[in-house]
């Protein structure tokens, strides 16, 4: 029996930004928070970036997860956008190294083709997904929330792929049989 896995997964933006806890417990797959943090009040750019910080420091410390996955911000036209955007991401990455934990990112693309098989999809696509998946009744006001737990979801298929645990874990095909025997077909 596996301990339980916890993935906080972030949309990140400087207007609002999307958090959520998925707790993963013998591949049941359970949401423990999922929501968005307000920034438009505050106009300084510095002090929203300290409330990111704050936040998902203060997430981590309550909610104890082991990995954090963020969204990368996407290329656009509005080189001023993505400034802010790429700080708003970098304030929530440090936050989650300066509390030890590993920090894999995905890019917009790649998420939306783990969730709905479909890298363009809207976002009303993915939370209908996210809906079947997870079993979630209400609908969250924002699209931000549920970005960040379709992050989250991502990261739980990549690292539950036996490819991606033999990149991380394993040295090669032959270190991959050798310590999973049970794996390999014989004729």
């Amino acid at each position: 029996m596996k301990t339980p896995h916890i993935i906080l997964g972030v949309d990140p933006g400087t207007q609002l930004l999307g958090y959520a806890l998925l707790k993963i417990d013998n591949n049941k797959q359970q949401v423990l928070l999922m929501d968005v943090l307000k920034l438009s009040s505050h106009k300084d750019i510095y002090e929203r970036l300290e409330k990111i910080h704050s936040k998902i420091v203060e997430i981590i410390k309550l909610y104890k997860p082991q990995t954090f996955a963020i969204e990368a911000p996407f290329f656009g036209k509005n080189v001023q956008s993505m400034l802010k955007l790429g700080r708003a991401q970098g304030v929530a990455i440090a936050a989650a190294i300066q509390s030890g934990l590993d920090v894999t990112e995905y890019s917009p693309k790649k998420v939306k083709q783990s969730i709905t098989g479909n890298g363009n999809a809207d976002k009303e696509q993915v939370w209908k997904m996210l809906q079947q998946i997870l079993a979630i009744e209400e609908k969250p006001q924002y699209f931000d929330a549920t970005d960040a737990l379709a992050v989250a979801l991502c990261h739980q298929y990549q690292i539950s792929n036996s490819i991606f645990k033999m990149q991380k874990g394993f040295n090669g095909w032959e270190d991959f049989i050798k310590k999973n025997p049970e794996k390999l077909l014989k004729k």
